[in-house]
């Protein structure tokens, strides 16, 4: 990676240090490592941080950006961020990327800036596309479902992008089973390129599975991305001696409260701790690996404050699989 203020070429080897997987059935491969753009690319975040972990991640292969519209703080600013940097360095390189955004919160005020209108989706995508400095992205996700919207609508919206070339594929996020499988149908009928679902997925989340989501995507062709899956942070080694006074728990409230760390959750992330010890791994490459064990996941998104954690996430893709015995003790840790 060149210094800061240098022309970026990207490191040579960058395709022989990542692994692809193809989604669902569909001709794309996503690498098995994500960077989420989620934390750390909003207006209070350093610009030259953000150039570095692009740079970094996209040197080991990591050819996935995974944005929405309303990603900041504020919204819009990590889709701006992203875009000043693409159009800085990666400009060569854009078609070896797989960028993707995603509507379905709230954007803006009025009654047509949320959920999953026509109008909506569509006006989000332009605007993501202006903030990014892009012709399309790679992926245009609804990011909910919407309960009052007809999935006609919704989808319809998605094949109208596709077909105007503002995105090449579509995907659903945060849709359940008996939602994925009503969008897989229409998409199929009305021809519509619907390749992935992005969930949450980690030891400790394993709603997918409960609820016959990931089972289905297999069956039915179509790839699963999964966000969150260190659990917050959780399933790393930070909170093994307490809470640090730079973690998301005393910085950020929204999502991980210092009341989740429970003396029994404590001890079941120490448990795992050890065994990933045990495997020559840390906890998070552990639990990463975890995710990606089968076909059925395609990649893990992760979230970085600093280019050296891209670099400790990806070293998971260089361990060797899980055996049977590892597998259940991990089962009976989390119980």
């Amino acid at each position: 990676m060149k210094e800061d203020g240098e022309i970026y070429t990207a490191d040579e080897t960058r395709y022989e240090k990542m692994k692809y997987n193809r989604v669902g059935k569909s001709g794309l491969k996503f690498p098995a490592v994500s960077l989420g753009f989620w934390h750390n690319f909003g207006d209070n975040s350093s610009f030259e941080n953000m150039r570095a972990m692009m740079r970094t991640a996209f040197d080991n292969g990591i050819t996935q950006f995974d944005l929405a519209n309303n990603y900041g703080p504020e919204i819009g600013a990590a889709e701006r961020n992203c875009g000043k940097i693409l159009a800085e360095d990666f400009k060569p390189y854009r078609d070896e990327l797989v960028i993707t955004s995603k509507a379905g919160y709230d954007m803006w005020k009025g009654p047509y800036g949320n959920w999953g209108s026509r109008k909506y989706l569509i006006a989000s995508c332009d605007q993501s596309l202006k903030r990014l400095g892009l012709d399309y992205v790679d992926i245009f996700y609804h990011h909910r479902p919407d309960p009052d919207t007809p999935l006609e609508e919704t989808l319809g919206a998605l094949k109208t992008l596709v077909d105007s070339g503002k995105a090449l594929y579509a995907g659903i996020s945060n849709y359940n089973k008996e939602q994925t499988e009503a969008a897989v149908a229409m998409a199929k009928e009305m021809h519509l390129p619907l390749i992935v679902n992005q969930r949450r997925y980690s030891i400790f989340d394993r709603t997918i599975e409960k609820d016959g989501t990931k089972a289905y995507c297999a069956k039915a062709g179509l790839g699963i991305i999964a966000f969150s899956p260190l659990a917050q942070g959780l399933l790393t080694n930070r909170y093994l001696n307490g809470i640090p006074s730079d973690s998301r728990v005393a910085r950020d409230h929204r999502f991980l409260h210092a009341s989740d760390l429970t003396e029994e959750k404590l001890a079941k992330i120490r448990a795992l701790n050890d065994l990933a010890a045990q495997r020559g791994e840390t906890l998070a490459e552990m639990a990463l690996a975890w995710v990606e064990k089968d076909s059925d996941v395609c990649s893990v998104i992760i979230g970085a404050s600093k280019p050296e954690q891209i670099l400790d996430n990806c070293r998971f893709t260089q361990h060797a699989g899980f055996t049977e015995e590892e597998l259940k003790k991990i089962d009976e840790i989390v119980g």
